[in-house]
């Protein structure tokens, strides 16, 4: 009789408690199932075209073997390709579908110089000089290519409605090539616009990294003869050191937020001439344009009061510049969600021990690969870290972004060893990733208007009366203007 009592009252709190019982994991949305499905069929294909790219070692404006590779795939999936787009030769558009909504992707592929490496955890040129991926832009354009490739499936099979496009966006390292792309219009009637990066680490992007402005500074002067008659001679490499001086003793008086980066690029030829050119490279940075802004202003001031000190002419140069990113949370969490559900990469032994060799080679603790998915992090007010031109582009739609690991934990970016991940079973295996992470998270943003109604009212309370307005020059890319 005890345990009838027993059992009927285990029953009873079972009963009572069967609403939270109730609450099983959502079912499987076979969709995206099925884009994941469609990636690891054509991980093959998408493995050879980022070797291709890769092998192509092209930088910003000059990838056109990249450009001409990643849009004829693009018509072998089926989608309308539109070349040379916003002025510039290497942009492409590839769209698919009809009617609202529009879901952007965006994907480059431009190297950076110099970086040149073979498929060793060890620093080996593969071209001695020659540009290499060291951001891991061979694996980016392939990898949002391949994400919009699945979502056009389903468009047409009518499973999904709307329209699907995939910018091809070049010169990301150097001149932001999204810049002319937005001046042109091309994002200005998509919904919502999906990104991601190679990394050291597979999370969801919600930081808002820098904004910036680069500018060329010239000075003009007259040459003599350095030892016979110098008197006569007005240096313009003068020019250049002293404001290259003022500039330094600026950085005492900036907020900690700000950074600022000088390239020297003509400081003269020779040593027995007072040289009568020098040009440099400025560029400025803060955590927002609003704090840009009057740095700028004041770096760009510098250089008068150089020319004048070394009786010298001067001339500055605009060269481009690009906004922080707007952050949206909403579809960060919906991202957040699919990362969750994908679960971290798995590697072999091999990987592993070919990461601990670039780790050891780079001075980094021999960890290995980490792709455990982190927690959706707080937007930080002062995020500090890199730049890009995905920070315009979220300024004029809302724009979800993330990352995946690409290269081992702690890699120095911009380097040979990026290079050498990104072109062998590590990077293909971020990319692959990514590809996946991507497709599912379009899958909700087609499925669920109201997700995208949230998603476009936060950008508009974020965004607030601000009109948006690219830093860029008058006229053309510098489509010659080369490193």
């Amino acid at each position: 009789m005890k345990n009838k009592k027993l059992v009927l009252t285990c029953l009873i709190a079972t009963m009572a408690f069967s609403p939270l019982l109730a609450q099983k994991a959502p079912k499987p949305n076979p969709l995206k199932g099925s884009v994941q499905q469609t990636i690891d069929t054509r991980f093959a294909a998408m493995t050879d075209l980022s070797d291709q790219i890769w092998a192509f070692e092209e930088i910003a404006f000059k990838e056109f073997k990249s450009s001409a590779a990643l849009s004829a795939y693009a018509e072998e999936l089926g989608f309308k390709v539109t070349r040379g787009v916003g002025e510039i030769p290497t942009a492409f558009v590839a769209e698919y579908g009809s009617g609202s909504p529009i879901i952007g992707i965006m994907g480059e592929f431009d190297g950076l110089p110099r970086l040149s490496q073979n498929k060793v955890p060890y620093k080996s040129p593969l071209h001695e000089d020659a540009p290499g991926h060291g951001c891991g832009h061979n694996l980016f354009g392939v990898a949002s290519l391949s994400a919009a490739g699945a979502i056009k499936d389903l468009i047409a099979e009518g499973k999904l409605k709307g329209t699907i496009r995939f910018y091809g966006t070049p010169a990301e390292e150097k001149f932001f090539g999204k810049l002319w792309m937005l001046r042109a219009g091309l994002m200005d009637d998509v919904d919502i616009m999906m990104d991601w990066h190679p990394e050291d680490q597979t999370k969801t992007d919600v930081q808002k990294g820098l904004a910036l402005v680069d500018f060329i500074v010239e000075f003009n002067g007259q040459a003599a003869h350095a030892s016979a008659d110098p008197w006569n001679g007005r240096s313009a490499s003068d020019g250049l050191e002293l404001y290259t001086n003022g500039i330094n003793y600026y950085r005492e008086h900036v907020k900690p937020t700000v950074r600022i980066h000088y390239h020297i690029q003509d400081g003269g030829q020779v040593v027995n001439v007072v040289p009568d050119y020098s040009r440099l490279w400025v560029r400025v940075r803060d955590t927002s344009r609003e704090g840009l802004m009057p740095v700028w202003k004041q770096v760009e001031k510098m250089a008068e009061g150089a020319a004048i000190l070394a009786n010298v002419s001067h001339k500055v140069t605009l060269v481009s510049g690009v906004h922080e990113i707007l952050v949206n949370r909403k579809g960060s969490e919906v991202m957040q969600e699919n990362l969750e559900n994908l679960g971290p990469i798995s590697y072999t032994a091999e990987e592993q021990e070919f990461a601990k060799k670039i780790q050891e080679a780079t001075g980094k603790p021999q960890i290995g690969l980490i792709s455990e998915i982190k927690p959706l992090e707080a937007t930080l007010e002062h995020s500090m870290g890199g730049s890009t031109d995905v920070g315009d582009v979220s300024w004029v739609v809302p724009t979800i972004r993330m990352s995946a690991t690409t290269a081992p934990n702690g890699t120095p970016w911009h380097s040979w060893a990026v290079v050498a991940s990104g072109g062998m079973s590590i990077g293909h295996k971020g990319m692959g990733y990514a590809a996946k992470a991507l497709a599912m998270t379009m899958v909700d943003l087609y499925q669920n208007e109201t997700l995208r109604n949230e998603i476009k009212a936060e950008f508009k309370t974020k965004k607030g009366d601000y009109v948006y307005k690219g830093i860029v020059p008058d006229g053309p890319p510098p489509l010659n203007a080369g490193y």
